[in-house]
């Protein structure tokens, strides 16, 4: 009997103890739906600053010139005589030593000048006006103002025309103020602003330049390190030749060897550009020009043929002018 009340003890508490877990809530699993954290954005890179490479000083050597000096330190040959206090630039020695960086406190001198393209010309036809109720007239010179004014005329009594002249007379004029505004522009339309870093560059944004064939022909012979240091433009005595972009005449003669009748414009602190073989100079030193402007005429002094030879100098140092001109 004993043992019969033990077996209904244990079974007792067995049911009391199922019937427990069963009134418990089943917990369902928690799943995490916050937005995942964005990733930080990476801090814009600044572009390099421009690395000037040119030394401090420079020893003259037998051959030189102040203008080859200037040019192959991409410099205007005045502003190199001024901080090296030299009245005459031809009097200098082999052996001498030349400041070719601005003395402590003096700046290189900026150049500015307007970024306009100089396009050809054209004449524009004749402008023709025609009144009311009249012949047309011809402009000369300046194109002529037509003056409109409203017609009035008779019109004989009848029901028709006094509603017409109602129906005129009652016509209100909306002003400006009462037209409706326009729509407003919706957000997306608006252009998305610029974000992030731009892409690193060889030279400060202030350097750049939008550089322009100098000259229509054939290339002759192509930018060599060694033999060529620019480009050579075939050409007809005459052809004219362009600045290749804006900037201020820093030289404009014959006084380097080679070169012929030779115009050098410099466009900033970084970069300069040679014309060389000229038949004729058009601009002076001092000048500031535009792209696109005749600045010369092909020629071939120096030179066996007519051709432009035309060079881009960054720091001084020739490089080679189809990697920045616009393709041909």
């Amino acid at each position: 009997m004993n043992r019969v009340s033990t077996l209904l003890c244990f079974g007792a508490l067995a049911l009391a103890t199922l019937a427990g877990c069963a009134s418990r809530p089943v917990q369902a699993p928690v799943l995490d739906r916050a937005p995942p954290v964005a990733a930080q954005a990476k801090p814009a890179v600044a572009t390099p600053p421009r690395v000037d490479t040119r030394p401090e000083f420079y020893t003259i050597r037998r051959g030189d010139t102040m203008f080859s000096i200037a040019l192959d330190h991409g410099l205007d040959y005045k502003e190199l005589a001024a901080w090296n206090n030299l009245d005459n630039p031809n009097l200098i020695r082999p052996g001498q030593q030349l400041r070719i960086k601005p003395p402590t406190g003096v700046k290189e001198a900026p150049v500015t000048v307007s970024t306009v393209t100089v396009n050809p010309v054209t004449t524009a036809g004749r402008v023709e006006t025609r009144p009311l109720g009249g012949t047309a007239a011809r402009a000369t010179g300046t194109q002529e103002l037509v003056k409109s004014e409203p017609l009035a005329r008779k019109l004989p009594y009848s029901p028709e025309n006094i509603a017409l002249l109602q129906r005129t007379e009652t016509q209100t004029i909306v002003a400006p103020s009462a037209m409706p505004a326009p729509a407003p522009v919706p957000a997306s339309a608006a252009p998305p602003k610029e974000t992030g870093a731009k892409p690193d560059t060889d030279v400060d944004d202030e350097d750049k330049v939008d550089w322009g064939w100098p000259a229509r022909g054939k290339v002759v012979a192509g930018f060599s390190e060694a033999t060529n240091k620019g480009l050579d433009i075939a050409g007809n005595l005459g052809d004219p030749v362009s600045a290749s972009a804006p900037g201020r005449v820093v030289y404009s003669g014959s006084g380097l060897r080679g070169y012929g009748k030779l115009v050098i414009i410099k466009h900033n602190k970084t970069f300069l550009s040679a014309y060389a073989h000229n038949k004729d100079i058009l601009v002076k030193e001092g000048q500031s020009v535009v792209k696109g402007q005749k600045i010369a005429e092909v020629g071939n002094t120096d030179s066996d043929t007519p051709k432009l030879h035309f060079e881009i100098r960054k720091l001084g140092k020739p490089v080679d002018p189809a990697k920045y001109l616009p393709p041909t």
